[in-house]
């Protein structure tokens, strides 16, 4: 039995969708979900107390101590901003 050549693209066409959706439930099940996983590790607080008990610091590693925090929250607050200027290029590109 013969079949025209509309006939044979329009069966094609129609399963293109199910093409998609079987590759989209594959994706999302086993695929890696990179954005919700920076997200999640941006949203956590992060601690910065330093609880000193029952034990004498030297005034030269406490200073020590204090630069070093410092520093961390500097480079901190550079990574936060970096973070949001890639996320906000990212959003652009996608409009």
């Amino acid at each position: 039995m013969a079949y025209s050549e509309t006939r044979i693209a329009i069966g094609g066409l129609a399963h293109v969708p199910l093409l998609i959706f079987i590759a989209n439930f594959f994706k999302g099940k086993f695929g890696i979900k990179t954005e919700a996983a920076k997200d999640s590790l941006n949203k956590e607080e992060p601690v910065k107390i330093i609880k000193v008990k029952d034990t004498v610091v030297k005034e030269g590693k406490a200073e020590i101590i204090k630069e070093i925090s410092n520093k961390l929250d500097g480079i901190e607050d550079k990574t936060d901003e970096v973070y949001e200027k890639v996320k906000k290029k990212k959003k652009e590109k996608l409009y």
